[in-house]
């Protein structure tokens, strides 16, 4: 796990790459993402931030939640839900969403990551990214009912 300063240092260093400012706004929401291990939604990571930045304004977030997925910073995470979630885990992986909570976890499955396309996906094109989610019903939600 990177230190804070050295997950600002690569941060910054991947927007610049990208031709991104690096305002203390994005520093801010991106340290706010790497933190949490929950997929917060744009509404949740702005009232985690409204403490230290009271200033910060919802639409802000949003767009820069926005910018920073379509620039492949962080990840929005394709629920059924109508707010979409997101991450800044960049890394392989797949997740798995309970239709009672909703909470979403993360796992791994190489088999699926290294395993041959379907051949119908043979002449479609590039895939850039192997992404799979599984819903179900957690453990602790089948218990409750």
């Amino acid at each position: 796990m990177l230190h804070h300063s050295e997950t600002n240092t690569s941060f910054e260093m991947a927007c610049r790459q990208k031709n991104l400012r690096v305002t203390p706004q994005r520093i801010e929401i991106y340290k706010e993402l790497v933190k949490a291990k929950d997929h917060p939604t744009a509404e949740t990571l702005h009232k985690r931030l409204l403490k230290r930045m009271p200033t910060l304004s919802l639409d802000t977030v949003y767009r820069t939640l926005g910018t920073l997925a379509e620039h492949g910073l962080i990840h929005k995470v394709d629920t059924t839900e109508s707010q979409a979630h997101f991450e800044a885990d960049l890394s392989k992986h797949h997740h798995v969403i309970c239709a009672h909570c909703g909470r979403i976890v993360d796992f791994n499955w190489p088999v699926v990551d290294d395993s041959e396309l379907p051949e119908e996906l043979s002449n479609w094109g590039h895939v850039e990214r192997r992404s799979l989610i599984l819903h179900g019903i957690c453990r602790d939600c089948q218990s409750n009912h």
